[in-house]
């Protein structure tokens, strides 16, 4: 059984719920995975055998406490089994275009912080439009009707792709469980 950290960043908490359900599908896997917001808490991933850390991205960037995190425990980071998942509105489209950009918010985060994982995850987010203030609603809109089409703001909209989650927990944990030598519950 490994000791696997689940951090996340998230504005509206849709990186929350991913994350949570991550944790979820390590511990069915017999892992001990606690998740932790790096925005209340400042986890030690210095205690774990391996780290997965989730953000979204908002207004053009990931959350500046998982930014924080990263660079402050890089060290640490580096010598550990590590994961990243990022969670956008642009991972989710249909567009090809879209979704290189979402590829490249990854990659400019792995240089702007040095931080490079074994394993990265790019999931759909959501339209929170319950939770936006005016500006901020107008604002979404207008990007929505860009990538979903989705512009009613009476209502939510979730894009994650659920399976793609579980698919990501459970390939992450297979290769921690490799890079520890260790089998999963039902391997014999």
């Amino acid at each position: 059984m490994a000791q696997i950290l689940v951090c996340y960043g998230t504005s509206e908490g849709q990186t929350e719920k991913i994350a949570e359900r991550i944790g979820d599908r390590l511990s069915e896997r017999g892992h001990r995975a606690p998740v932790r917001n790096v925005d209340e808490s400042d986890p030690d991933p210095g205690g774990y055998d391996a780290v997965l850390i989730g953000s979204s991205i908002h207004m053009g960037g990931h959350q500046s406490p998982v930014e924080t995190f990263i660079t402050e425990n890089l060290e640490v980071l580096g010598a550990l089994p590590t994961g990243f998942f990022q969670v956008s509105l642009s991972a989710a489209s249909d567009d090809p275009g879209e979704r290189a950009e979402a590829a490249n918010y990854v990659e400019d985060f792995e240089e702007s912080t040095g931080f490079h994982p074994d394993r990265v995850g790019l999931f759909g987010g959501a339209l929170r439009y319950s939770k936006y203030g005016f500006l901020k609603r107008l604002l979404m809109k207008q990007i929505a009707k860009r990538s979903s089409g989705d512009t009613d703001t009476s209502r939510d909209y979730e894009y994650t792709d659920w399976g793609e989650v579980d698919a990501f927990a459970a390939d992450f944990a297979a290769f921690v469980e490799g890079r520890l030598g260790e089998r999963s519950p039902g391997e014999e």
